[in-house]
Formats: structure tokens, sequence, C-alpha cells
């Protein structure tokens, strides 16, 4: 029997969002340990789910938790940038009735050390697929210092990004992600809900997986595949990501796009891709931000395609 690691982020949230799907295909971009797959699933008896990762360990745990399922499941492996690309062209697009993207590093990879995404490992990859070229290593000891100083501003929001760039280039090479952490520890922002270099961290991983870039991909590829009537939930653990689907969703919301400065609209009035469901986004209860600490910053917005 499967030792089932943890309990996904938002779980009833997620649940309730896709309530309402009686039949059609659900697609999880971002499998994981499966534990919103299974939910989903459990509560959905006749629909099928297409699940995506791009960890093989991923897929193999959720492979054997799911196989209860049977034919209702299906697994590809891949950035979901690329694999959503490919399901949109091999199923009908009226056959999808929702998609759920959970956006940021999971459990699996936290959990385990040898990743290097924890600030107290002993590597330095921070790789979501083990077979991609870029690693954390590289990213640190091979960038530029205005290549340093570009990701730790842009996705660490770091204020003395020049301060920090500079001192890892003086500092390097590092083999680990905790000598990395305890050299810049003076340098980095103290908060009493975060590690100080969490930060550091997010801003190094997001350039090593492209996070930003996939999830804006991602969201361009539903946007363009005319699905008539899917729900779209997003999950994201920090202010760039969430800004980057508020934005979208707005913009799909959006019936005239005619330039501000139209007098009248000329653009028909009709482009509105849906509506937004949230205006303000889910955040975890309180029994789930005390039994799981990492709910604490998890950030639910979704989007009923086809609604007016």
């Amino acid at each position: 029997m499967q030792n089932i690691p943890h309990i996904p982020v938002l779980y009833r949230e997620v649940v309730e969002a896709f309530s309402d799907i009686k039949s059609g295909v659900i697609i999880d971009c971002t499998l994981g340990y499966g534990g919103h797959s299974s939910m989903i699933l459990e509560a959905n008896p006749n629909i099928k789910l297409i699940g995506i990762d791009q960890d093989q360990t991923a897929i193999e745990f959720s492979t054997e938790r799911l196989n209860k399922y049977g034919n209702r499941v299906s697994i590809k492996k891949g950035r979901f940038s690329q694999v959503i690309k490919e399901i949109l062209n091999e199923v009908d697009v009226s056959e999808i009735k929702g998609v759920l993207a959970d956006i940021g590093v999971s459990s699996l990879q936290l959990d385990h050390k040898e990743r290097g995404f924890s600030y107290e490992s002993d590597t330095l990859d921070m790789r979501m697929n083990r077979d991609a070229p870029l690693s954390a290593a590289t990213v640190v000891n091979e960038y530029s210092q205005s290549e340093l100083e570009h990701i730790l501003l842009e996705y660490g929001e770091l204020r003395n990004y020049k301060k920090i760039a500079a001192k890892i280039v003086q500092n390097r090479p590092f083999t680990s992600a905790k000598a990395l952490s305890d050299t810049l520890k003076s340098e980095m922002p103290r908060g009493k809900k975060i590690h100080p270099a969490t930060l550091l961290m997010q801003a190094i991983r997001i350039e090593v997986n492209d996070e930003l870039g996939e999830l804006k991909s991602l969201l361009h590829s539903l946007k363009e595949a005319n699905l008539a009537s899917a729900k779209i939930a997003i999950i994201s653990f920090h202010s760039l990501e969430d800004r980057v689907v508020k934005q979208e969703f707005v913009g799909w919301s959006k019936s005239c796009i005619c330039p501000p400065e139209a007098f009248r609209c000329e653009c028909g009035n009709n482009h509105a891709l849906g509506k937004i469901v949230t205006r303000k986004p889910l955040m975890a209860q309180k029994d789930e931000l005390q039994e799981n600490v990492r709910s604490r910053s998890a950030k639910m917005r979704i989007f009923q395609m086809g609604a007016r």
C-alpha cells in the first residue's frame, strides 16, 4: 500500500470548483502526487482525467495511486505548456470541461533534499525535470553578475539585488543550496513568516524552470483553444504568478477590446471569453492553515469559459 505523502493545498476549494462537472474531461496540468486528481475523480465519477507532469518520480507514484480508476485516467510526461497543446489538438475541445494548474514547486520536490529546492539541501539543482539542461548550479555559478541581478529583482523582488548578486559572484562556486543560503543570510530580508532565503531560492527556481514563461504559455494556449464551457482554476504561491493569472483573466472577461483612447466601440463588443468566478482569490481555511503551513501562500483564481 502506498504511503500518501501529503494533502494537496486548497483541496476542498478544488473539489468544489469542479463539483458541477458531470461528464467530459478535466486536465490536471500539475499532477504531482495525484492528490487533487484523486479527489476530483472520486467526487466526479463520470469524468475522465488527463494528468501532466515533467517529474518522472511523480508520474510513477501517481500512476500507481490512480490505477484503480482504470481507463478514466491517462498521464502524460512533459512541461505542461507543451503537453497542453498536444492535448488540445488530440481531444475534442467541447469535451474539456475543466483545467487545473497548481503552479510552483511541489511537496514532492521540497521534501527530497537531494533535489536541491530546500535552503537546507546539500545539492544545488532545483530542476523539476531532472533531465533538463539548466540547473541552479549553472545559474548561480555561471551567470554574469548582471544576469543574477535581473533574476533577483524580477523573480525575487529583492531590493538589495545588486549587493546579493555581487556577493554570489565573490564567493562562488557554490555546490549546495545550504552553503548559498548561509553565505547570503546577512543580506536577506527578515520576516516573521518565511525563512530569510525564501525569496532568493524562489528567484533561482523560477529561472531554472522558466515558471512564469510556462504559466503564460499555458494561459495563452487555453485562450486560443476556444474552450466553450471549461472551468479554469489556477493555484499560485507568490505575487508574480498571481498577478499574471489575475491580469489574464481580466483580459479574457473584456467584451470591448478597443484601445482606451477610442471615442466609441468599434470592435463589436463581443470578445469576452467568459466570466471571472472569483473576484478575490480563494485561500486556505483556518484548519488547513494549521495542518499544512505551505497552504498559507496559496491563492486560487477561477475563470468560467463561455459564460456571459
